[in-house]
């Protein structure tokens, strides 16, 4: 589970209209910076695009994991943003992607940083969750995705 603070409503972005990786980027890059005093949207952008460089974060099935370590954050945090159409992320299944999560660990948390990947990396692999993001019309329904809170069925157990 999640720290409370580790994703917050106002690092969401719900069916936003993108139309290159770039501007992914730069978008995520400004969703993590906005509520964050020590953070810069140019510095956590730079980041992030210096760690594409090394190999796409596209995981396949049009999900997106940008992830960077930076010296101005002291805990973990995240933001996402699902998009109305897929951009060309170069991800390993060629596929366009339509979920990104960015990630930013301290600079010195390397465990944490491969931990919270795999659980990040792990819930994407599931299909109902990558279907209930791309259902979610705002972003609170997007943070309870990511809670692990059902949405009621309304039927009768």
């Amino acid at each position: 589970m999640f720290r409370p603070d580790f994703i917050t409503e106002q690092r969401l972005g719900c069916r936003l209209a993108i139309a290159s990786k770039k501007r992914l980027l730069e978008t995520l890059a400004s969703l993590l910076a906005a509520d964050h005093p020590r953070l810069d949207a140019d510095l956590v952008f730079d980041c992030l695009l210096e760690r594409e460089r090394l190999g796409s974060t596209g995981l396949g099935h049009g999900i997106a994991l940008p992830h960077a370590r930076v010296k101005e954050v002291t805990q973990s945090i995240g933001a996402f943003v699902s998009l109305s159409q897929g951009v060309d992320y170069d991800a390993v299944d060629g596929e366009p992607v339509d979920l990104a999560f960015a990630l930013l660990v301290p600079e010195a948390a390397t465990d944490e940083h491969l931990q919270l990947l795999a659980q990040l990396a792990g819930r994407f692999n599931d299909p109902q969750v990558r279907k209930r993001l791309r259902e979610a019309d705002s972003p609170s329904a997007i943070l309870r995705v990511f809670s692990g809170h059902q949405p009621s069925t309304g039927a009768d157990p």
